[in-house]
């Protein structure tokens, strides 16, 4: 079966009562693992956790089923869940579905593919498999999303201080959630006893975030200014910036540009769409300029190479903490210079 990004909430008790498969993919990496968590907390008897990555089954398309219908290690349930990049689970998964034999629950956090690929056509039609797709969440609807968090919780608040949060937060609904539980507190708010927020207290308990900071080296990176990244980065070795931090911003960036991407289509123009994009609100005015740019240099492909790069590379940052800035120096000049020969 196939649910949309709106249906998955819904969707997913039932499928996680039913279905063997769960095929979670889109541009927007965090809305994937929230998915898959949800999923995983919902299975009725999820047991062991059993971790696989996508190019551990790309090289060997059999080890899933394998592991699938092998028994835990002390004898209880157990589920497999595959981290993988766009399609590198397909065969492993025509493998597992190929047989009757029973398996334990399969959850597939696929970023990078999507509902119209080559796995999500093998499972969308079947009963016992789920396929969702996530997109980025963009300005407007997070800044609505806000709105509602703060009527729930008692808080007044004017758009333009909705928006302020949903920036502050980076788009991340779960962050902007704490922002506003936070502004609650701090004003005494319930929903029986309202108060009216306002810029000077989100000031006050506002986390203190160097989004903006981050993205003028996200943008240097991607939009390929070598001289300005290498400024960049030796002003985030002098502030302390987690080099994670840093890459999801860098990671929420390339996922707006697939879900732009998607809607202007190979030959439309970048910058009339871009334009059309700030009128809509659903871009910042201040971000106009280098969202054009990269978006003329990460398109088709080359785009999808770059969200597989920053996927590998947020694994070697967590999985070599010790030198987690100059990984990501390395990786990020390496994207620099990419961008820097396609834009010529």
């Amino acid at each position: 079966m196939k649910a949309s990004q709106r249906e998955f909430a819904g969707a997913a008790p039932r499928a996680a009562q039913g279905c063997g498969v769960f095929f979670l993919c889109g541009p927007d990496e965090a809305s994937v693992q929230d998915a898959a968590g949800l999923i995983a907390s919902l299975l009725p008897d999820a047991g062991e956790r059993v971790e696989m990555t996508g190019a551990e089954l790309r090289r060997d398309p059999v080890r899933l089923g394998d592991e699938a219908r092998s028994s835990s290690l002390f004898g209880g349930s157990r589920h497999i869940w595959v981290r993988s990049s766009g399609e590198e689970a397909h065969d492993a998964i025509a493998n597992l579905i190929a047989s009757d034999v029973p398996f334990a629950p399969v959850v597939v956090q696929a970023p990078g593919a999507t509902d119209k690929g080559k796995t999500a056509k093998l499972l969308e039609r079947r009963e016992d498999a789920l396929v969702a797709m996530f997109y980025p969440p963009d300005l407007r609807s997070v800044t609505d999303a806000v709105r509602r968090m703060a009527d729930g919780a008692g808080l007044r608040m004017t758009s333009e201080l909705a928006e302020q949060i949903a920036r502050a937060a980076g788009l991340d609904t779960r962050l902007a959630q704490g922002e506003v539980t936070k502004l609650a507190l701090y004003l005494d708010a319930d929903p029986q006893r309202p108060r009216t927020a306002d810029a000077a207290a989100f000031a006050e308990v506002g986390a203190r975030t160097e989004e903006e900071g981050m993205m003028q080296l996200v943008n240097a990176a991607l939009g390929g200014d070598g001289p300005a990244l290498a400024g960049e980065l030796r002003r985030m070795a002098e502030l302390g910036l987690n080099g994670v931090a840093v890459l999801l911003a860098c990671e929420r960036r390339a996922a707006q540009l697939a879900q732009m991407a998607a809607r202007l289509g190979p030959g439309g123009d970048v910058r009339a769409f871009v334009a059309a994009e700030r009128q809509a609100r659903r871009i910042f005015w201040k971000d106009e300029a280098d969202i054009a740019r990269q978006l003329r240099i990460w398109r088709g492909r080359a785009l999808e190479r770059l969200a597989e790069r920053l996927l590998g590379l947020h694994r070697a940052l967590l999985a070599n903490s010790q030198s987690a800035d100059l990984l990501l120096a390395q990786g990020l000049t390496e994207i620099a210079r990419v961008a820097a020969r396609a834009a010529g």
